[in-house]
């Protein structure tokens, strides 16, 4: 059975009852809108959000959830769904999962309405039910991830990112929204409990992980079996070149900033510059931080009882850190 299949079995259930109420969820009365969010449905992706929504639910619920979670669950992924999309028009992007973006089909315009529209769906859909608590979570989310992409942006210009700026910048922009789904799961069947804060800061833990893996990828990996050096292209400053950058020479410093900054199109010296970071410990720094902040996790993790949800959520960790794309 497929890693991911294994994660889900516990809630396979509840993935499936939650599909069709996410579908009710995204419905409108415009022909147009309802072809789009079909369009956006048929090309999910894993959907490990709404996992962990479900198996943080059912792990502190004694194995029980109720329509918060299902509404939990729908919210995060009406709020996520839109900020691909919008993300998709920032970054220009045609392709998404291998299939045309929503703004390559129906172009910007219609991509930041359809968005926008997701993004009123989620909100709705708490304050109808009185949801107030989950729409709080999903609220200070949907700004962390605002001010880390524009975090990103800004400091990009500069190239003055610090390793703290750096995490500022993650926990931001990806951690948010796992520990958003996983203190939602926690608050549908506890609310006001110490689960909540507690299951916020593992999902905190896993997303900073997730993203320094990504950041990794960038240096090859055995699927792909070569550097693909994307972020340097695009002038992103990850956790390997931050760290060799602090330790490197002036000399050695002034030529990395200035690869990036005006050679970044540049495959050769593209490639140098990954190997300069390679041979200099920046990968194993990296390595390091991402086991660390795994372990952070576990350790959250085994403050539970032992039971089917909590080792599925061990095995998503795990699966954070050891998968291949």
């Amino acid at each position: 059975m497929k890693i991911v299949e294994q994660i889900k079995a516990p809630v396979a259930h509840e993935m499936e009852l939650f599909e069709k109420k996410f579908q009710l969820a995204m419905a409108s009365r415009i022909a147009l809108l309802n072809r789009i969010t079909h369009f956006i449905v048929n090309r999910k992706g894993k959907q490990m959000r709404p996992m962990f929504v479900f198996l943080v639910a059912k792990m502190i619920g004694d194995g029980e959830v109720n329509d918060r979670t299902y509404r939990g669950a729908s919210v995060i992924e009406l709020i996520h769904t839109a900020t691909l999309v919008h993300d998709d028009v920032v970054d220009d992007s045609l392709k998404r999962r291998g299939f045309f973006s929503v703004n390559a089909l129906w172009k910007n315009k219609i991509a930041v309405l359809v968005g926008d529209y997701l993004l009123s769906k989620g909100l709705l859909l708490s304050i109808d039910n009185g949801d107030f608590d989950l729409l709080q979570i999903i609220s200070v989310a949907v700004r962390e991830m605002s001010e880390g992409e524009l975090l990103q942006i800004e400091k990009a210009r500069r190239l003055d990112i610090t390793e703290d700026v750096y995490y500022d910048i993650i926990r931001k922009k990806t951690a948010t929204l796992i520990a958003a789904c996983c203190s939602l799961g926690a608050c549908a069947v506890s609310p006001g409990s110490p689960d909540v804060e507690k299951m916020r800061e593992f999902g905190e833990m896993i997303g900073i992980a997730f993203q320094i893996k990504d950041d990794l990828f960038d240096y090859g990996n055995e699927r792909i079996g070569k550097p693909t050096g994307i972020d340097i292209k695009e002038q992103k400053m990850t956790l390997p070149l931050i760290h060799t950058l602090q330790g490197a020479s002036k000399k050695d410093r002034k030529w990395l900033i200035n690869s990036v900054k005006k050679h970044n199109r540049d495959k050769k010296r593209v490639k140098e510059v990954i190997d300069f970071v390679k041979n200099n410990g920046g990968l194993e720094y990296a390595v390091k931080a991402m086991y660390d902040y795994r372990d952070k996790a576990m350790e959250i993790l085994n403050t539970y009882p032992d039971s089917e949800y909590k080792r599925s959520l061990e095995l998503m960790v795990e699966y954070v850190i050891d998968r291949k794309k």
